[in-house]
């Protein structure tokens, strides 16, 4: 493609998870001129682990180690980290970003019409989904059946490549926004790195980025950076704003796995069913994965023996809610220790997956190690951006998971789904329509 020229645009999106593919989208369906930036590529879907391996597991790209040799995953393609993502939505902390002053209520039962959302059929759960629901209600836990972007209709029995991509389209995620946005007549530049904001008089008005080994510009009056929780504080650092990346949240987790006999299949789609202890800011999911996933996590843990068991061990997330705290670096790794309380929700997590595991009748109950997911809070609402998700400069906007004031320890796609929603409201004037009965949506972005 030829390389963008100055103006050629109404808005520039970087990033394309769920917070720049819903911009993309909703700008692109109005008529205005919107350049895509994505880091990485945009290869079919095959449900491959090479394909995730190339994605997830690049060191200093997408996959970093803590102090506490805890990995931390992201994934660099069209889509961001929902192709690889579970597909499990949960309701956005309405309260928690009122206090903000924002209120994305109407948003959220918006993309909910869009999207599909709704627990999945029985017939499509999978064996330990179904043992990890029946013995934690035994146990009295409020566990309940989970909301899944899947269209279940295309979805198999007892497949397991929801974590490989799913390549028979029954898991909805970003890069079916960025096709829509595509059909607009939205552009796209895979693997364009993008290096910072150009600014003028206090102004944003286009970005620097590389591509094909060449340094290149793209202007507009309107730029959104949604490059996620690592990628949008470091393009506003180089951009010249400071105070980024700091005091933010990764939600640790590792994988509790037990033998129950009953069980046949090891493969089936994950996260069905789940307990939220809000108290505690723990989370428990069921969560089957493919055979060789789980024999990685094994060897990592030094248990190269239970690699081979598979076919009839029920496997628990245990996820939680960590303490802001920690630092990116220049070149975003990530500095940032487990305090004492996360570890102590950690290994309460632990004991109560053990305990659904020991009432479903499991032996040999083992954990995997360390994981982190969902880096946020890196450029937060209310200290970094004001309510309309606008930086220091004007027309300078950020949306993904970074924006997150507070620390949720839940999966935030649903939230940044529907800020994206919010965001191309007020981009497009949509908001102030309704409130006022001013400024067509003809006359924004102009």
């Amino acid at each position: 493609m030829k390389e963008p020229s100055k103006e050629e645009f109404d808005a520039i999106v970087v990033g394309t998870g769920p917070g720049g593919a819903t911009v993309s989208r909703e700008l692109s369906q109005h008529g205005k001129r919107v350049l895509i930036l994505e880091w990485g590529g945009n290869e079919p879907v095959r449900g491959k682990f090479r394909q995730m391996s190339q994605d997830c597991f690049v060191p200093g790209k997408s996959l970093y180690i803590t102090k506490n040799l805890l990995a931390m995953v992201r994934a660099i393609t069209t889509g961001g980290s929902s192709l690889y993502y579970c597909a499990h939505a949960v309701d956005p902390p309405l309260e928690m970003l009122k206090r903000y002053g924002v209120d994305i209520t109407k948003e959220v039962e918006a993309i909910k019409s869009i999207v599909p959302c709704a627990p999945l059929r029985d017939d499509l759960m999978c064996q330990a989904g179904k043992v990890f629901l029946e013995s934690a209600l035994e146990l009295g836990y409020d566990c309940r059946k989970v909301n899944k972007y899947i269209y279940q209709d295309k979805c198999r029995e007892e497949c397991d490549l929801c974590l490989l991509g799913c390549p028979h389209g029954a898991k909805w995620t970003a890069r079916n926004f960025v096709d829509d946005a595509l059909e607009s007549g939205a552009t796209i530049v895979n693997r364009a790195k993008v290096k910072a904001v150009i600014v003028e008089s206090g102004k944003a008005v286009g970005v620097r980025y590389g591509h094909e080994n060449r340094r290149r510009e793209a202007y507009a009056s309107k730029i959104v950076l949604a490059a996620g929780g690592i990628g949008s504080p470091l393009i506003l650092r180089q951009s010249g704003i400071d105070g980024v990346g700091y005091d933010f949240f990764f939600d640790p987790l590792w994988f509790v796995w037990g033998r129950v006999d009953r069980v046949t299949s090891g493969r089936g789609t994950p996260m069905t069913a789940r307990i939220i202890l809000p108290e505690e800011g723990i989370v428990l999911t069921d969560h089957n994965m493919p055979h060789l996933t789980k024999a990685i996590f094994d060897i990592q843990g030094f248990k190269p023996w239970k690699a081979l068991s598979f076919s009839n061990m029920v496997p628990i997330q245990v996820k939680v809610r960590d303490a802001l705290s920690g630092h990116l670096g220049k070149r975003g790794w990530v500095w940032k220790g487990l305090q004492q309380e996360d570890w102590k929700k950690l290994n309460s997590g632990f004991d109560h997956a053990k305990r659904i595991l020991e009432n479903a009748g499991a032996r040999g109950i083992y954990k995997s190690p360390l994981l982190a997911a969902h880096p946020g809070g890196t450029v937060k609402i209310g200290e970094h951006l004001d309510a309309d998700l606008k930086t220091a400069y004007d027309n300078l906007y950020v949306c993904d998971a970074s924006v997150i004031p507070d620390e949720m320890g839940l999966p935030p796609s649903l939230t940044i789904l529907s800020l994206g929603k919010r965001l191309s409201k007020h981009l497009l004037g949509l908001d102030q329509c309704s409130s006022a009965g001013v400024a067509s949506t003809a006359e924004v972005l102009a």
